[in-house]
């Protein structure tokens, strides 16, 4: 039990003693004292007045009073207007550091015997990730990790998007333009070299409605006839009807694709347990519509299509079935979420997709809800914004897409050049140099894109993402390495700093109680970065961690300490901050550096 679940337990007894009304301590809230006033939490008095039929200075004497008397961690307590700020006293706090720092498994919590599958990144067979991928990838990768951590069992799905009218475009492109092009010939990775079929598809297609159009043919009429577009539509329906060189086709590119995908994974160091394809799961959900139907759920009109009747659920009439017996994307969404049941037999399904498919979301999870789904209750729509540019959004089609390995390639060169200027690779090897500018480069990344709340559409700033001060992956990655070196020197000069080092010690200074309330705060952070889907909370935490460290290490002497215990405390009050910044950043996917 944390410092404040005890305090706030005695403030909910304080209540029922005191005031004769119970409150639940889970419903009751601790905020750090502020700088300018004595002590370490404080309770805001004003939402209870209504209880305590009392004026807020007496009421926090009488809650202070209590705590004095029956809590034995407050030393202290003072009134300021409507605020009770609480001292805890000097004795707790080495218990609780000392509690933090023999605790095995750290940041592993209690196992909620359920199986969550997220599924994530569920790109394009037509065209190379991209920047928005990153999000997507990150924010999936990182929930993942968050939630295992959470004591769930995670399975990280990926549905590849493998088939359709845009995956035959750049087939339609390659057998007009190819001439036979590999990758190896071409010199490309695979997907970038059906994005460029893509492209040209597009560039093409928009000649040919221009032609069309100057013949006197609308627009819209144009767009139909032009014979890419017959091709492709052609080519959709040859692959449909399995028609045999359509399908060799598609399978050597989706191939070339595939190697491609694998090595920018690789890179981004994201990995899946399952991976489901759009070309296996399209004809899915048919069955269910009939049951729907059975059921009620679902009616059918007089073309003989079939809907679902939303409006109590506050939406509207949703298409689930064409008259012609043909799936939309619905069905076979709905086809897919009972197989990966059926597969794992998973408690709850998180997707992570963009915020331009909220209302798809929310149609399909009624829908299964009203089925009567076992799983129903614990599907989520981790919804997150799209990721902007400073020279704006970005276009697949028209090529002007920001190339995830582009991207990464490009920070990594950020990184060596801006660590070089800074003189941080003293005495490092080309290999390690080279390490180190990988690791920087895409922690940078990665940080970014997770630090703001997945939920904000958001500004990617190369530039800013790279710097080793603010609230930056490099700032916390070379507070690491800084720590680190600490320990190295420490154990050189053979400082102990195990439990007996440092036993007995008596008050603590105000910015080492302050890291002790950071670590406490670690694992809480953690379960709030898991209640709510958010690696954001668990970013922002280790950057006020790792921004505390340094004002530690600005303030106060380490190895010029001449009390023997304080300077073991010290080092042992560094090495659990590293340890803490270390399993931190691997949950969000991000590697920090033993030194530079």
């Amino acid at each position: 039990m944390t410092i404040q679940e005890e305090i706030l337990i005695a403030i909910s007894k304080a209540f029922e003693t005191e005031f004769d009304h119970p409150v639940a301590a889970n419903g009751l809230a601790l905020q750090p004292t502020r700088k300018e006033f004595e002590g370490n939490y404080t309770f805001i008095l004003f939402p209870y007045l209504k209880y305590t039929k009392m004026k807020p200075e007496a009421t926090g004497e009488k809650i202070g009073n209590y705590l004095q008397e029956h809590c034995s961690l407050v030393s202290k307590y003072n009134v300021v207007k409507g605020f009770l700020n609480i001292s805890v006293n000097e004795a707790s706090w080495m218990e609780v550091f000392q509690q933090i720092y023999q605790k095995e498994n750290l940041g592993q919590l209690p196992s909620k015997n359920q199986k969550v599958m997220v599924e994530f990144s569920s790109p394009n067979t037509n065209k190379p990730l991209h920047l928005g991928h990153l999000r997507n990838n990150f924010l999936g990768f990182a929930v993942s990790q968050i939630l295992e951590a959470n004591g769930y069992e995670v399975i990280k799905a990926n549905l590849i998007n493998d088939r359709g009218i845009h995956i035959c475009k750049s087939m339609v492109a390659y057998q007009a333009y190819g001439k036979g092009e590999t990758p190896e010939s071409g010199g490309l990775k695979g997907d970038h070299l059906a994005g460029k079929y893509y492209v040209l598809f597009d560039k093409a297609y928009k000649e040919e409605i221009k032609e069309l159009m100057s013949q006197g043919m609308s627009e819209e009429q144009a767009k139909k006839e032009a014979p890419l577009m017959q091709a492709a539509q052609e080519m959709l329906r040859n692959w449909e009807a399995n028609d045999p060189a359509t399908v060799e086709l598609w399978k050597t590119m989706n191939g070339w694709v595939y190697e491609g995908f694998d090595a920018t994974y690789k890179k981004m160091g994201v990995s899946f347990d399952k991976l489901y394809y759009e070309s296996d799961t399209y004809l899915l959900g048919k069955n269910i519509v009939e049951e729907g139907l059975e059921k009620g759920v679902f009616f059918k009109k007089d073309n003989n299509s079939v809907w679902a009747d939303l409006r109590e659920e506050g939406l509207d009439e949703k298409l689930v079935l064409r008259g012609d017996g043909t799936s939309v994307y619905i069905t076979q969404d709905m086809g897919t979420a009972d197989l990966k049941y059926k597969d794992y037999k998973i408690n709850k399904s998180v997707y992570v997709v963009g915020n331009e498919q909220d209302y798809h979301f929310d149609v399909l999870f009624k829908i299964m809800k009203k089925l009567g789904r076992p799983y129903g209750d614990g599907l989520y729509h981790l919804s997150y914004g799209m990721v902007d540019l400073p020279t704006g959004k970005m276009k697949s089609r028209e090529g002007t897409v920001v190339d995830a390995d582009d991207l990464i390639q490009e920070m990594v060169d950020t990184a060596a050049t801006h660590t070089q200027e800074l003189g941080k690779i003293e005495g490092f090897s080309e290999e390690e140099a080279k390490e180190l500018y990988e690791i920087l480069g895409l922690g940078a990344l990665k940080y970014f894109l997770l630090k703001v709340d997945p939920k904000k559409r958001m500004l990617f700033n190369p530039q800013e993402s790279i710097e080793f001060q603010g609230n930056t992956g490099p700032f916390i990655q070379y507070s690491h390495a800084r720590i680190s070196a600490i320990l190295r020197k420490a154990d050189q000069i053979e400082v102990d700093y195990s439990l007996n080092g440092f036993a007995d010690l008596g008050n603590l200074e105000t910015t080492e109680k302050e890291l002790i309330i950071l670590l406490n705060d670690f694992e809480k952070k953690l379960a709030q970065a898991g209640e709510e889907y958010s690696p954001a909370v668990l970013a922002q935490y280790l950057f006020d961690l790792a921004k505390e460290y340094n004002r530690f290490y600005a303030e106060l002497p380490i190895f010029s300490e001449s009390n023997e215990k304080v300077r073991s405390f010290r080092v042992a009050l560094s090495a659990q901050v590293a340890k803490t910044i270390r399993i931190g950043m691997r949950l969000l996917g991000i590697n920090v550096p033993e030194r530079m």
